[in-house]
């Protein structure tokens, strides 16, 4: 099911828009109506899926950010509002997945994960919030993961900051009654997040299975979407979407 965004009259956005999930969560949204604002730290690729939207008839800006750097998020926030004039949601996808055992030691790629997946969420959710509750609405979607639901080996970091970001959302959520919260929390899906770190052979095992099963990302681009697009009276909470094939 999709929603037209009759109740999102600001801008929409998207975290780590360069590629995968947010890409495509991007294009659907554009598709469907919603002002969208890319980030991301590869402004060419952010200019290229920027202009297929405008193309097709769409309304998007994109800007330079990253996330491990809360003056870089508040730049990308104020960038949104001056174009759009406010911002009514925040998708905080970036993320990064470099999966090793605990005892190879990978201490970089341990605060690397630490610092782009559950630091780079709270500098969003720090960026907007303020906005949101002046302005007495707003809806911050924190993409997590199937692996902040369990722990699998070579997957403890990953997920202990998933498990962070769930924690996170639902606290956010518990103390405010102007914001809506929504967790989305991806199963295998097409994307970038194996091509960068992490042991060799782990992510070789994890992408064979992702291409034998793994989602398309515009799947998870339309539960994003189908939860921004309830009425303001309706907050999706979580949404978990994985593969057919997934056990």
């Amino acid at each position: 099911m999709t929603s037209t965004p009759s109740n999102t009259a600001g801008a929409v956005l998207i975290t780590g828009a360069s590629s995968g999930i947010g890409e495509a969560t991007a294009r659907h949204l554009g598709a469907l109506g919603y002002p969208v604002v890319l980030g991301a730290r590869r402004v060419d690729k952010l200019a290229a899926v920027v202009d297929d939207i405008r193309e097709a008839g769409g309304r998007a800006e994109f800007h330079e950010l990253d996330v491990t750097d809360l003056a870089s998020v508040r730049d990308f926030v104020a960038f949104a509002t001056t174009v759009y004039g406010r911002v009514d949601v925040l998708v905080n996808n970036a993320g990064v997945m470099p999966l090793s055992t605990m005892n190879a030691l990978r201490i970089d790629e341990w605060n690397q994960m630490i610092d782009v997946n559950l630091r780079g969420t709270l500098h969003g959710i720090a960026a907007v919030l303020p906005l949101m509750e002046a302005q007495g609405s707003g809806h911050i979607v924190n993409v997590a993961s199937v692996s902040g639901l369990r722990v699998d080996p070579t997957a403890a970091v990953y997920s202990a900051t998933k498990f962070a970001v769930r924690a996170l959302s639902e606290g956010l959520r518990q103390e405010s009654r102007v914001v809506r919260v929504t967790i989305v929390s991806p199963g295998f899906t097409v994307s970038e997040l194996t091509e960068r770190g992490g042991d060799v052979a782990t992510l070789d095992a994890v992408r064979a299975t992702t291409a034998q099963m793994g989602l398309p990302a515009s799947a998870v681009a339309e539960a994003i979407a189908y939860a921004i697009g309830q009425p303001a009276t309706v907050d999706v909470n979580e949404i978990i979407v994985r593969p057919t094939l997934q056990g």
